[in-house]
């Protein structure tokens, strides 16, 4: 297993809340939830402590019981990061939350488990076939109904400040409900409304996990498809996608040809060539 990783904050003042882990036989990728200025979150260690907690504990977990389902896993991982700060108010709406993706390698097979809305993509051994491409996108469908004031204002003014701080709020109402979304935050049911699935070993080159902020290239920018994109992360590493990202989020600062709630977001990329 070869594997490549690159991960930039969206801004140098301000911790990076995604997070990858890896082992020989496992990897895994979190992107925290930010919370806006100005809205409480409960915990007063923040998201980035949460995350990078959740993602040790998980990648342990993963590595450790490689019988042991990846929801399970995933499950004690939530269960054993809340004990680490039960001083603060974990039942909070906004008490720090993570997309989550994993993918163990076992003597025949590759599992795997999205929850939330990173992107993970699978190489087949046809490339012709193209990646196959997993995500969760039960968050974009609550947000598409729930943006529309936000994406109205440019971003970076204060008046799309407030927007965002209402959008998150909005969207806590919606989180971890089965009519809603679901991310790993404290609860470990959460871990149980992952998608989940394997794959033969010897049908996959290789793979790619994708924070959201990395994956907007394609699926908010749309200036290149996933094969596109995979090519340039194969020819020129995972740092390239970044790049091509941050030049597009400078080309409309403003998101007026592009709305979205932050103008840069934290992004990582993990590939692993098999």
């Amino acid at each position: 297993m070869h594997l490549e990783i690159a991960t930039e904050p969206a801004r140098l003042d301000r911790p990076n809340e995604d997070f990858i882990a890896a082992s020989p036989s496992a990897v895994v990728l979190l992107d925290g939830a930010g919370t806006p200025p100005g809205s409480d979150c409960g915990c007063a260690h923040g998201v980035a402590w949460f995350v990078a907690r959740l993602g040790v504990n998980l990648l342990a977990s993963v590595t450790n019981q490689p019988d042991r389902a990846l929801t399970d896993c995933l499950a004690d991982a939530i269960t054993t990061t809340a004990a680490l700060h039960p001083e603060c108010d974990l039942t909070h709406p906004g008490t720090p939350s993570a997309t989550v993706i994993a993918v163990r390698l076992t003597g025949q097979d590759l599992e795997y488990l999205v929850l939330a809305d990173s992107t993970l993509l699978l190489e087949h051994t046809d490339p012709a076939a193209g990646p196959a491409t997993i995500t969760d996108d039960r968050e974009a469908q609550v947000g598409a109904a729930l943006r529309g004031s936000m994406d109205a204002v440019p971003t970076g003014t204060p008046e799309h400040a407030d927007a965002l701080r209402g959008y998150v709020e909005a969207m806590r109402a919606h989180r971890n409900q089965q009519d809603g979304f679901w991310v790993a935050t404290a609860d470990p049911a959460a871990a149980y409304a992952a998608l989940t699935g394997s794959v033969p070993r010897a049908d996959v080159t290789g793979f790619t996990m994708l924070s959201d902020g990395a994956s907007r290239l394609v699926d908010r920018f749309h200036l290149a498809d996933w094969t596109e994109a995979l090519k340039l992360i194969r020819d020129h590493g995972p740092a390239a996608l970044i790049r091509e990202v941050r030049t597009a989020e400078l080309s409309d600062i403003n998101g007026q040809r592009w709305p979205r709630g932050k103008a840069h977001d934290d992004a990582a990329v993990a590939t692993v060539t098999l």
